[in-house]
């Protein structure tokens, strides 16, 4: 299991298939979406990339626009298989060494695209509030699968504090309105 912290400067926000046609079958999938904003808000206040990938968008639709609107076109990665790392040039289009993950299903595509990095060698740090899938007990069982992988199941205040590093800064000023919200 990783014990790093998680470092702005050697990380990226991954959003997993939060896709249009998707979210509405999802348990809970609205509080879902409101974490992974937040998120997005912090990652983007501290400098931290944001990308997502989007499982068949013909058949299940964009990113929510609501998320969709911290990516730009570079930064969507379309895909067929349920592991993003298994698509062609998925680990070279991002070389990053950390991988921050939220998305949907936490039991399918979350679950195998965070496989695929820490077999690739990646740290993973998957976010429990940020995560979801159609049932809750997928959703319990994909978290439990992954720990023991090696994957730190974090809060989204856990991620947003390690990558502000310490208090004092305009930067942390900037951000923690957002964690009083």
């Amino acid at each position: 299991m990783s014990a790093s912290v998680i470092d702005p400067e050697r990380s990226a926000l991954l959003l997993v298939d939060l896709q249009e046609r998707l979210l509405p079958r999802i348990h809970q999938g609205g509080e879902v979406v409101d974490a992974v904003d937040w998120l997005c808000r912090v990652a983007d206040r501290i400098g931290v990339p944001i990308h997502a990938t989007e499982q068949n968008p013909d058949r299940l639709g964009p990113t929510v626009p609501r998320l969709a609107s911290w990516l730009g076109k570079d930064r969507t990665h379309a895909k067929m298989h349920f592991g993003w790392t298994r698509e062609t040039g998925a680990l070279d289009a991002l070389a990053f060494p950390q991988f921050v993950v939220t998305g949907t299903e936490a039991h399918v595509c979350v679950l195998q695209s965070a496989l695929g990095l820490l077999a690739a060698g990646r740290e993973v740090f998957v976010v429990d509030e940020a995560v979801g899938s159609r049932v809750p007990r997928d959703r319990e069982l994909a978290l439990e699968r992954l720990r023991g992988a090696g994957a730190a199941v974090v809060s989204r205040e856990m991620v947003a504090f390690e990558w502000l590093q310490r208090a004092g800064t305009s930067v942390f000023r900037d951000v923690l309105p957002l964690i009083r919200d």
